[in-house]
């Protein structure tokens, strides 16, 4: 039994020199100008795809809040931790389970005082002043739960359903199932704030998956990507150009075999091409108005509140253009992310001060323009932290139970689904996994997660594996 996996014969000479005459990137240029020379493997690459199902939501606008928001200070509030603020956990607490760095300190009360907003009584702490004004938009999920208590390997789960590398990311099954409506730009792409998260950009990317669907990183402000702007000193000239290589891509054509790395590779480079076009005009905001821009932040004091503010306004602006995935992360110079094992106010503080205007301010913006109902937006960290302090002012990883919340495209607005235990410790109602998490959104999009798979190595992969439930109970 070979497993369909056999030695290839060994090429001759002249095959070699057939295959590479102009190098892949020549092969693939030659598609920049002349769409149609590619054939129909390209468009079926990356063209849009009927859903399983009618989606009530169109577009992802991924929160990712790097590190681990504690949620016993901003949704999950937990007045047992004032009582025994200061008491040995071991004994107010009972059995603790090991930490990440085994310093466990003084049960913690929050820093932060927390209120009921909105009609739904959602309680949100005073971090989120902005976010809170939305309490009815929002589904908070309060039983969260991770495999991993680590950065890395949790940052993997939460991104690709995987805690080993080499996964398809979400945003790459999302491309896959749905393709892409705009042909000028990726289907796929990720707001870099300024800190990539720890597992690097794996937790992007394609894995197993045509290279074509990977997550293509953003900057949010100058050049947002590398060679955006055409090197070339005219049009003729990459016209003159793009005709040569068309030569050569038709002396090495028939030895392609309709190669799927070959096709994800014109793929990429057709979609280059245009975003030499598409990409500038996304990040000319002169046509927003002051009001908008006062509206996300760009004018505050906090420089993560600008970096932030013009993620968040971008978001909105590749939703507009079709955009299946938008993930943003966090802006640097918060201190170590949300990952406070000391100075908890400190840097949940100035993480907050970024987040919170822009985030409501998208959520304004989004409704304002009627496309909140189209889009579904998540905000969430890769686990939570410890109702015990590290040391004296921090918090260890809990991925016990945490929250996190959902908003838009087909979201029940102004419900809580799940708990944590009276501490906010571990989940205990409705515990769920980030199989779940991905079920839901998926479904959301119109596509049954057990029948998105993919053929590797011998088995039907699919972003839930084996696992996953929708979260009907959230789904208006």
């Amino acid at each position: 039994m070979h497993c369909q996996r056999f030695i290839p014969a060994p090429i001759t000479r002249r095959e070699a020199l057939q295959r590479c005459a102009g190098g892949f990137g020549a092969v693939a240029m030659t598609a920049l100008m002349h769409d149609r020379a590619c054939g129909a493997g390209t468009v079926a690459l990356t063209g849009p795809r009927e859903p399983h199902f009618k989606p009530r939501a169109r577009n992802v606008i991924f929160l990712y809040m790097d590190g681990g928001p504690s949620q016993v200070d901003t949704f999950d509030y937990k007045p047992l931790l004032e009582k025994y603020h200061g008491e040995d956990p071991r004994k107010a607490m009972g059995k603790l389970e090991p930490t990440q760095f085994d310093n466990i300190g003084k049960v913690m009360k929050s820093h932060w005082a927390f209120k009921q907003h909105g009609e739904c009584g959602h309680w949100i702490s005073d971090l989120f002043p902005h976010v809170a004004r939305h309490a009815d938009k929002l589904a908070v999920i309060k039983s969260a739960t991770s495999k991993f208590s680590e950065h890395t390997a949790a940052n993997y789960f939460l991104h690709t359903g995987s805690g080993i590398q080499g996964r398809p990311s979400m945003g790459a099954w999302v491309g896959y199932g749905l393709g892409s409506v705009n042909r000028d730009l990726p289907g796929f792409v990720v707001l870099n704030g300024g800190l990539v998260p720890p597992g690097g950009l794996d937790n992007f990317n394609s894995g197993f998956l045509p290279a074509a669907y990977q997550g293509s990183v953003f900057k949010p402000s100058g050049d947002p990507v590398a060679n955006i702007r055409p090197q070339e000193p005219s049009g003729d000239l990459q016209r003159h150009k793009l005709r040569y290589l068309r030569g050569l891509d038709d002396l090495a054509r028939p030895g392609f075999g309709g190669e799927e790395a070959i096709e994800s590779a014109i793929a990429n480079y057709e979609t280059a091409y245009r975003m030499q076009a598409a990409v500038p005009e996304l990040m000319d905001l002169a046509g927003e108005t002051k009001a908008t821009k006062d509206l996300y932040g760009f004018e505050a004091e906090w420089k993560g509140t600008k970096i932030f503010a013009r993620q968040c306004l971008l978001a909105r602006r590749l939703v507009e253009r079709g955009v299946r995935f938008i993930e943003l992360t966090c802006p640097g110079g918060n201190g170590d992310r949300w990952d406070q094992h000391s100075k908890l106010h400190d840097g949940h503080t100035k993480n907050c001060k970024s987040v919170d205007q822009p985030i409501a301010a998208l959520l304004t913006d989004l409704e304002t323009r009627g496309l909140l109902d189209d889009t579904l937006v998540v905000w969430t960290g890769e686990f939570g932290r410890t109702p015990f302090a590290q040391g004296g002012d921090g918090r260890d990883h809990n991925p016990f139970g945490y929250s996190f919340w959902m908003a838009g495209g087909g979201i029940k607005g102004g419900v809580s689904y799940g708990a944590t235990d009276e501490w906010g410790y571990k989940a205990v109602q409705d515990k769920i996994e980030m199989h779940d998490l991905h079920a839901t959104m998926l479904h959301l999009l119109g596509i049954e997660h057990t029948q998105s798979t993919f053929r590797f190595s011998g088995r039907d992969m699919r972003l839930t594996d084996v696992h996953g439930h929708v979260l009907k109970e959230i789904i208006s």
